[in-house]
């Protein structure tokens, strides 16, 4: 049946009302939580005084967050706002010399903040994977990029290259790692857009100037090499109209977005409370779920709004970075569920779609989805924790499609056939339902712990059954159900916009 079959507007507005009692009721048992434990021990070290105007303390458990908005905001905003600068002037100067003057700048921020020893390490692998690059074999610049990956990944590799960068500042592992994990994938992806190349290569130039565009190089979201190389070497630098407005109004929202989450912060600890296990053990079941459920939007949030700015950056270089990841809120199938829409539009280009093809044969799928796990491992860093996530996300995958293989067999097509498109669609919504929450609890446990998720199943699977597992899995559907319409209409309206295109 297809996206467009629609339900009764009294059944939506039902659903809406559904959802949004369910999560205030959630959120109110958290807020009960954080409020009667805010001076538990366990708190002391991430439960700190916030802004003086709401007198509560604030939940800073995320590391990433406060170095992105307290402690770091300053530096960060300095090395962005000196590249906009520089860039701006070298685009009324000089236009067609702005991709040297990112890579000079990029390259002189990258030496002031880690120093010389930094830098030559990572100009070292670049020259490394270029050589690969030159001999055009596909497999070998799979193999040294991933080897090279490797050194910052593993022990005692990654230790003894981090131990050569000399400083003792707060930033310095974040980004070591940081810097040199997406070196390494731009390298990869640059050599193996060098095979495809069939005239000659790309010069080593084109690499650093690829490598060391500033805001991408520590945070990444990553570009892919051809899409890069064909944005920033474009010689039509006029703006499409009202771009500027757009841009402007992006940088306002993602304003408002680090406000409202600090503000939820000193309301909702979120963060904090899945740490420990004594509260967690005490909590409803709808807390649980809650708690479950809001994490994963959090760090949707936070990766929307950290890749956000740099895009607002780049996109004031002329560039079209990749796209923030989906929220979490709008996924119900493993297919579409990303953290990282650069990492992801990076995978699906040299592994998943290469290896998998139309994704509608299960030995292709399984490959597929084996192959690109195994990089996405390395990626993140093999570790207990990453071993387990990989394996769960990568049978979700492959699950998702002997599932559907089933069901287009007989009786099955033909009994959907005869059903009306609404009662197809609910029927479809009851299973995205179940798989919506098996993205939550595979994914919850690289997010927090694997206490925190075990205990989750057991509390809405196992214990709270039947009564949570239904009235969750019945609120989902809800949701689910409110997605499918939004996707229904955007739908209708693409297929408007493209009839008056033809017209």
């Amino acid at each position: 049946m297809g996206i467009k079959a629609a339900l009764p507007k009294y059944e939506l507005y039902f659903y809406t009302l559904v959802l949004s009692l369910a999560g205030l009721w959630a959120a109110s048992w958290i807020f009960e939580a954080s409020s009667d434990n805010v001076n538990r021990k366990t708190f002391k070290e991430s439960v700190k005084p916030g802004w003086h105007y709401f007198g509560r303390k604030m939940d800073v458990a995320d590391f990433e967050w406060v170095m992105w908005f307290t402690k770091f905001r300053n530096h960060i905003v300095f090395a962005l706002s000196g590249h906009v600068i520089f860039a701006k002037i070298c685009s009324m100067a000089a236009p067609q010399l702005r991709s040297t003057v990112y890579m000079v700048y990029g390259m002189l921020a990258v030496l002031a903040t880690m120093g010389l020893t930094f830098t030559m390490l990572i100009l070292s692998h670049c020259v490394l994977l270029y050589s690969v690059s030159l001999s055009k074999q596909k497999w070998l610049c799979f193999a040294a990029g991933l080897c090279s990956l490797a050194t910052f990944k593993l022990e005692p590799f990654s230790s003894w290259q981090s131990g050569l960068v000399t400083g003792t500042f707060a930033l310095q592992d974040v980004l070591f790692y940081g810097g040199s994990g997406f070196t390494i994938m731009r390298c990869l992806s640059f050599a193996l857009e060098n095979y495809e190349k069939k005239d000659g290569n790309y010069s080593f130039l084109e690499l650093l100037k690829y490598n060391f565009y500033l805001p991408f190089f520590f945070f990444g979201p990553i570009m892919t090499f051809d899409r890069f190389h064909a944005q920033v070497n474009t010689p039509d630098l006029t703006r499409k109209e009202r771009e500027m407005w757009n841009i402007r109004i992006q940088a306002v929202l993602h304003l408002a977005a680090i406000v409202v989450v600090d503000v939820l912060f000193h309301f909702l600890y979120i963060l904090t409370i899945p740490s420990d296990m004594k509260l967690v053990k005490q909590l409803s079941d709808w807390s649980l779920a809650g708690l479950a459920y809001s994490n994963l939007v959090y760090d949707w949030v936070k990766a929307a709004v950290m890749f956000g700015v740099i895009n607002t950056v780049s996109r004031l270089d002329h560039l079209d970075p990749p796209q923030p990841p989906k929220c979490i809120t709008m996924l119900y199938v493993f297919a579409e569920t990303h953290f990282d829409r650069g990492i992801n539009d990076w995978l699906c280009k040299y592994v998943y779609d290469y290896l998998g093809g139309n994704h509608n044969n299960i030995v292709k799928e399984l490959l597929a989805t084996v192959c690109t796990f195994a990089v996405t491992t390395l990626w993140l860093g093999p570790c207990h924790v990453v071993y387990i996530w990989s394996f769960f996300n990568c049978f979700g995958l492959n699950f998702e499609l002997w599932v559907a293989k089933f069901f287009e067999l007989e009786p099955f097509a033909s009994m959907e056939a005869k059903m009306s498109e609404a009662m197809s669609r609910r029927i479809r919504g009851v299973f995205n339902a179940a798989n919506f929450w098996t993205i939550i609890l595979y994914n919850v446990l690289a997010l927090n712990s694997l206490d925190f998720a075990n205990l989750v199943f057991k509390r809405l699977l196992i214990t709270g059954f039947p009564l949570s597992t239904l009235s969750v899995l019945f609120v989902t559907y809800c949701g689910v159900q409110l997605i499918k319409e939004r996707e229904r209409r955007l739908a209708l309206e693409e297929e408007g916009a493209e009839k008056e295109k033809t017209e």
